[in-house]
């Protein structure tokens, strides 16, 4: 077992909080905490929350579960806590305007897999599993109250993201101020020792979580804030569900594949930093290969997309994955081998396909992607958002972007 010091300098390895001071505070709290849990024979309460505002993680989010992961192999206590109360208003940190309300059928369904994502970075006999409607439910009006007289009305509101809606004159929803109380609460429901999250999460954890445990006689946890964010397929903006530049866990390895090789040249160090957990010392060598000519960024983006495949998927997948690559894109017909085939017994709107067959979310995703030319018919654009196809037209291949692919056929 590493002894105190080691753990420290590991467990606060990629933390940041924008203020040198706030830093060494928090790593000073981090070493008292662990020498009296040591004392006292037990291990440090840590948890990270995850709201299920959608119903997949993507690899953004493994960012900190990482560091849970450390901190479970250091024998901690931890736990995956779902948020499916939380989730109910969502968080404003980020938001420039009002979140759209979940319902808790919604959130419920959302959430259904979240521990099965999860588990493909922490272990699963070693991690506790919660949900935070089983303390925040419970909260009468009362007990609101209470926890609310903890805060300034002004504590609130310097926030960035409330202080740009009120120099621009649009509304702040007295509702949105709870999100930080309910979350504070949750490090209070736990009796937590350490919260791990995002900058997005600063204030909620380091702020509102340490205040309210103070003010209901608990000692403050430590807020271990992951500095750097994973940038989506676009490269340059966080990884983001409702920017649509995430990478879900739950993609086909294929599909997952493909997304990594989408991602700009320049995002390559700090996707091998944040996901494959690579020393500084390995990404400065990659930025220097890559700089001088001797790594080809194209290679170096099939081996990371290999090996995240491999990661949430399995070696063989991503060997299967890269087969349809080169299938595709390497000298090939641009249509893979093995795509899956159905039936067409009528005339249908390609829109109407393409929602029946899940190859979209919904018939507006499909309609603008037609009219980003993103969908094909054999090869050829699909550009008419009321195009139809006929059985006597079979067989064709229908495709959606560069990925998703499926041979149209008639009844035999």
């Amino acid at each position: 077992m590493p002894t105190i010091d080691e753990q420290v300098e590991i467990l606060m390895s990629g933390a940041e909080y924008g203020d040198p001071q706030t830093k060494e505070h928090m790593r000073r709290d981090l070493r008292a905490r662990l020498l009296e849990a040591e004392k006292e024979g037990r291990p440090l309460r840590v948890y990270a929350g995850f709201d299920p505002r959608t119903s997949d993680l993507h690899l953004g989010h493994t960012i900190p579960m990482r560091k849970l992961r450390q901190f479970q192999e250091f024998g901690h206590d931890v736990t995956f806590l779902i948020g499916t109360f939380t989730s109910l208003i969502g968080d404003p940190s980020d938001k420039d305007k009002l979140r759209e309300q979940l319902t808790r059928e919604q959130v419920e369904e959302n959430a259904r897999t979240y521990a099965e994502q999860a588990f493909k970075i922490l272990d699963s006999a070693l991690t506790r599993v919660r949900r935070n409607d089983e303390w925040l439910s419970t909260l009468d009006f009362a007990d609101i109250i209470r926890l609310a007289s903890n805060f300034t009305v002004q504590q609130f509101l310097v926030r960035e993201n409330f202080a740009k809606r009120l120099d621009e004159g649009l509304p702040i929803y007295l509702h949105e101020l709870f999100y930080g109380l309910m979350q504070g609460y949750d490090a209070v429901a736990q009796e937590a020792d350490v919260q791990v999250g995002g900058q997005d999460q600063l204030f909620n954890i380091l702020v509102a979580g340490r205040k309210l445990q103070e003010g209901m006689g608990q000692k403050p946890q430590i807020a271990i804030i992951m500095g750097e964010s994973l940038p989506g397929t676009d490269g340059e903006v966080k990884m983001s569900k409702s920017l649509g530049n995430h990478i879900p866990l739950l993609s086909e390895p294929w599909d997952m594949f493909g997304k990594v090789m989408s991602v700009p040249d320049k995002a390559m160090p700090i996707y091998h930093k944040l996901i494959l957990g690579w020393s500084p010392q390995q990404v400065k060598d990659l930025e220097t290969g890559l700089a001088s000519g001797a790594l080809h960024p194209n290679e170096v983006k099939m081996r990371l997309a290999r090996e995240i495949v491999a990661i949430f998927h399995s070696p063989e997948a991503a060997q299967e994955a890269q087969r349809r690559w080169d299938e595709v894109f390497r000298g090939g017909s641009g249509v893979p081998e093995d795509i899956p085939e159905e039936q067409l017994s009528a005339e249908e709107r390609v829109t109407d396909i393409l929602r029946r067959l899940n190859m979209v979310s919904s018939g507006a995703e499909a309609k603008r992607l037609i009219q980003q030319n993103g969908v094909r018919l054999d090869g050829q654009v699909v550009s008419d958002i009321n195009a139809t196809i006929q059985p006597d037209g079979l067989p064709v291949v229908l495709q959606v972007g560069k990925r998703k692919f499926v041979r149209l056929v008639g009844q035999g």
